[in-house]
């Protein structure tokens, strides 16, 4: 009785250090996920979204370097979300061993976002991102600016541009801040 008590109070607290921004289930919608390419400059790559039979969020598609052309992303404007006492996003992911930003922007209508590169398994995994190691970004290149340190967050951003021709697949399950 008191090992299942102090094991109650143990997951209880671990679960008061996080709060989830999207947990991905067969019921989940995509109206909120939208697709940007590089089809806005002239490229032919192509990226797709959709939640899959499994219940997680599926971003796949081909990136194709052709009219200088090679990013996909896919991008999620919840409400505001309050970031407060949260230091770091933990990303549950399956990748397919290709790299991936993962990106916010403080404000939806920041001209850049702030960004950090993570490199998948091909395994589920859960990915620890440092918000203070998110750097400024704008069209590939570093802002000479200071790294994320705000108090919202307005836009999610999945991104591959890995400077080849390949197709992607990247499974998402859940993406948590975490104290």
């Amino acid at each position: 009785m008191i090992k299942t008590i102090v094991l109650g109070i143990a997951l209880a607290t671990i679960a008061a250090g996080t709060s989830l921004i999207v947990d991905f289930t067969k019921q989940s919608t995509t109206s909120n996920w939208q697709i940007v390419d590089d089809g806005v400059m002239g490229g032919k790559s192509q990226g797709n979204f959709k939640i899959n039979e499994e219940g997680h969020g599926e971003f796949w598609g081909t990136i194709s370097l052709e009219n200088y052309g090679g990013f996909s992303s896919v991008r999620y404007r919840p409400k505001t979300i309050e970031i407060g006492k949260y230091k770091k996003v933990a990303l549950r992911v399956k990748g397919d061993g290709k790299n991936y930003q993962f990106r916010i922007k403080g404000k939806a209508n920041d001209y850049f976002s702030y960004i950090s590169t993570f490199s998948t398994s091909g395994e589920w995994e859960t990915i620890i991102l440092n918000l203070s190691d998110l750097y400024p970004s704008f069209r590939g290149r570093k802002l000479n600016q200071p790294n994320f340190s705000g108090d919202f967050m307005e836009e999610i951003t999945f991104l591959i541009a890995n400077k080849k021709n390949e197709s992607f697949r990247l499974l998402i399950d859940e993406i948590k801040l975490k104290q």
